[in-house]
């Protein structure tokens, strides 16, 4: 689970990358384009741009290089050249890079044209939530802080977190330990120690967290039809507290943060 320094200099040259793809995601207009389109555009970026491989691709039988997740669905949506982006709806596009043998892991939850009051309140609340659990890290915390942290923030607006799904270490594979739960007790669970590195992936749900999943098939929707959003960093775990390192160009952490 420790990275040594030059480890995770290489993960922050990933996740550098990966804050490329994000950047240009921003400035692409998603309105009207089919979640299949956005595949194909990453796809193109990330191998043909930047020389770097789609580490989702071919993950688990994975066929393409990110999640599209509209609306109701919590993860795992599939791209399809049939899901073309409306008015008002939202949608998380979770990607994976890996350069140099390692793997950076990121997403953001989009609003596709103008999109209601009440949504955009969820985007932005699941957004500060992941902030929260990040400003937990740091040498001595305790894993439990992170998913207290979260909770709390997601409880005190009116949310839900969903329990199924968690962050995970990161490095040469996607998924290492350990486990980052986005709910628990303060001061309980493993101690951080410097050179640890995971994700900070929270899922808010408008109603309950129940999940509704058919088997032998990706996606995962809310059990009740509501709103679910995410966002997700890569982090490092420092000597004196925390590294974002798929932290966007222009991005201003909402908690002290160490320089890239």
């Amino acid at each position: 689970m420790i990275k040594r320094p030059d480890e995770i200099a290489l993960m922050a040259e990933s996740g550098r990358l990966l804050a490329q793809v994000f950047a240009a995601l921003d400035a692409l207009p998603l309105l009207g384009r089919s979640t299949m389109e956005i595949n194909d555009f990453v796809e193109r970026m990330i191998v043909d741009v930047l020389h770097a491989r789609p580490a989702s691709k071919g993950q688990y039988g994975f066929p393409f290089v990110l999640n599209t997740s509209i609306d109701n669905v919590i993860c795992h949506g599939v791209p399809s050249t049939d899901d073309v982006l409306r008015n008002g709806q939202i949608v998380n596009l979770d990607i994976t890079l890996e350069k140099n043998g390692y793997i950076a892991d990121s997403s953001t939850t989009y609003l596709v044209g103008e999109v209601d009051y009440a949504a955009r309140r969820l985007v932005s609340t699941a957004y500060q939530a992941m902030w929260k659990g990040i400003a937990e890290v740091r040498p001595g915390a305790r894993l439990g802080d992170i998913g207290h942290a979260i909770a709390r923030h997601a409880r005190s607006h009116g949310y839900s977190v969903v329990k199924e799904y968690c962050g995970h270490g990161i490095g040469q594979e996607m998924h290492e330990e350990p486990q980052i739960l986005h709910y628990g007790h303060a001061r309980t669970g493993m101690a951080l120690e410097e050179g640890m590195v995971f994700t900070i992936e929270p899922m808010l749900n408008q109603g309950k967290p129940a999940i509704r999943q058919q088997p032998d098939e990706w996606p995962v929707y809310t059990r009740d039809g509501k709103l679910s959003a995410q966002f997700e960093h890569t982090v490092a775990v420092t000597a004196s507290g925390v590294r974002v390192l798929t932290l966007r160009p222009g991005e201003r952490p909402l908690c002290p943060v160490d320089a890239p």
